[in-house]
């Protein structure tokens, strides 16, 4: 067993005698231990050493001694982010801190004691070690879009020791902030919803320019016009431009109440027309709309889901767990119009709507009605760049997030990339832990380093009080699901032609899905036959913690 020897170094605390000793842990075993009365500490056997991170994920919250254990880290259990062990720094996301790490003692009868970073007491996040600018460094990097993938990579470009002068271009008005909240909770304000205050920015001489918009990029004189009027020259640049709203070509779809969920304006337009006697219709079986329909329910006096297909997220869960959140919705008195769709929407002489009229002709009462219709990629302004855009607004990248044009980096829902995985082509995916980790990626490769693409993609939502986990990508011909769908305690396995499994998700079964996250990360897959029979169907979980076979 390693230890390491005490330090007089006043930065860290005298050692503390926790419950627990070397003994008491198997390899591959996590603890929870108290290090004082308000600090949680997990303890990590690997490799015949102890190591000691905090308790909690940074992200919510979440307990990691109930997480996936992988080799070197541990993954939450909720969202999937992931701490390294040895330095506590986040590699995965969501969130933006990483952990506490603590120095690990044994004494001569195996008794673990600890040693805490004095600074590291009062919280339980840790910001990285983060560089200011040196007036000498004439260097100038740019990132555009305020969005979760671009807040990561200002941040982690400091983190990586760049000293330049660093330009943070956001489109709305507001601080760079967690959207993915306020389909969730629309009456969140500013200072719920964002990443850090104004003086983080001011404090490490980041440039924040609020309310500007990439206008045009010329990547041959390395400039960037911005609607301020400014052009800027860069060294390096990092696009992350995310999407916005589609607005599907509906008459009357620019009537005054009619309002889309992507932006925190959107959250407050909405607010504004809720009364209980409001009569609400929200058009799509997105996870945006649903979750606009299940957050209004009982503030309005109704909500109506018209959708296209027979039930509810039906291409990312399949057609019985669809059926289940079909039943969910009903039960929670939500009307749902399926296989059916908005032809007209009618307003009155004060430009607001009244009703909306289905394919059927059937025509419904609505006072504000919510497009979750899909959205498009804002690449508009990479016309005539250099750059190469696809038809559909995404950018391919390499491994390392790099476009065709050297020095533009592309990131966030606008790349086209690889994945961690079975996916062989690039995909364009707009998860929220995805742009994050591109962020980082493209911060590192942009200050010098050789990070390559290695995350699996994640994603997670709340619909009246049941959390779904959902990670991996690709098509299936079969669901598996393993336990209830009446109690909302399941995990379904999405299997291939090939009989691999692509994908899982869960609810009520934490930390599965994580697990299987941290089992695509490791560069292992899973097979049909490794979850057929319910007698084994989770004894992959034990691969975890065994290194790849070597290939000869």
């Amino acid at each position: 067993m390693s230890t390491e020897a005490s330090s007089p170094d006043s930065e860290y605390t005298s050692a503390v005698r926790v419950d627990c000793n070397v003994a008491d842990l198997k390899e591959n075993e996590m603890k929870q231990v108290d290090f004082d009365e308000d600090t949680r500490v997990l303890l990590v056997k690997q490799n015949d050493r102890l190591l000691a991170v905090g308790a909690k994920c940074s992200h919510y919250g979440a307990p990691l001694q109930t997480g996936a254990l992988g080799l070197g880290r541990v993954r939450c259990p909720w969202h999937g982010a992931c701490f390294n062990l040895e330095t506590g720094d986040i590699e995965d996301f969501p969130g933006m801190d990483s952990i506490p790490c603590y120095r690990v003692e044994v004494g001569t009868k195996g008794q673990v004691m600890l040693r805490a970073k004095r600074s590291d007491l009062a919280k339980d996040r840790r910001l990285k070690n983060m560089v200011k600018r040196k007036p000498d460094d004439q260097r100038v990097f740019i990132v555009v879009g305020g969005g979760p993938s671009g807040a990561l990579a200002v941040e982690t470009i400091r983190q990586e020791g760049f000293t330049g002068r660093l330009i943070f271009v956001c489109r709305e008005d507001y601080l760079p902030y967690d959207r993915v909240k306020i389909s969730k909770a629309m009456s969140l304000g500013i200072e719920q919803l964002r990443f850090r205050d104004e003086d983080f920015y001011k404090e490490y001489d980041i440039e924040l320019w609020q309310g500007v918009a990439a206008e045009k990029l010329d990547s041959a004189q390395k400039e960037l016009h911005c609607s301020n009027g400014y052009v800027v020259k860069y060294d390096k640049i990092y696009l992350a431009t995310g999407c916005s709203a589609f607005r599907p070509p509906i008459p009357g779809v620019d009537l005054e109440n009619v309002r889309t969920v992507r932006e925190l304006a959107d959250t407050k337009a909405i607010n504004a027309f809720i009364t209980p006697e409001t009569r609400v219709v929200c058009l799509g079986s997105s996870f945006i709309a649903l979750e606009a329909a299940a957050g209004l329910v009982s503030k309005v006096q109704s909500v109506t889901v018209v959708a296209r297909e027979n039930v509810p997220l039906k291409a990312a869960f399949g057609p019985e767990i669809g059926q289940r959140m079909l039943q969910l919705f009903e039960d929670n008195k939500v009307i749902m119009r399926m296989q059916s769709g908005i032809t007209d929407i009618i307003g009155n002489e004060e430009g607001k709507v009244t009703e909306v009229e289905l394919v059927d002709g059937t025509r419904l009462p609505c006072d504000l009605l919510i497009l979750g219709t899909g959205s498009k990629l804002n690449t508009q302004f990479l016309a005539k760049s250099g750059v190469k855009v696809n038809r559909n607004g995404s950018v391919d990248v390499t491994d390392f997030l790099e476009s065709n044009v050297p020095d533009v980096y592309v990131g966030g829902d606008i790349a086209n990339a690889h994945i961690h995985g079975l996916a062989h082509d690039r995909v364009n995916i707009g998860h929220y832990q995805l742009a994050q980790y591109h962020g980082r990626v493209a911060a590192i490769n942009m200050c010098g380093g050789a990070k390559k693409l290695e995350a699996v993609p994640f994603f997670f939502t709340l619909i009246f009080g049941k959390g779904l986990r959902y990670a991996g990508h690709g098509s299936y011909k079969e669901v598996i699901i393993d336990g209830s769908l009446d109690d909302f305690k399941f995990v379904a396995y999405f299997i291939n032609e090939a009989d691999t499994v692509t994908a899982v998700a869960s609810c009520g079964r934490d930390p599965i899905v994580a697990q299987f996250a941290e089992l695509i990360s490791q560069g292992k897959c899973l097979g049909r036959g490794q979850v057929t029979d319910p007698a084994t169907r989770e004894d992959w979980v034990k691969k975890l913690g065994e290194p790849l076979p070597q290939v000869r």
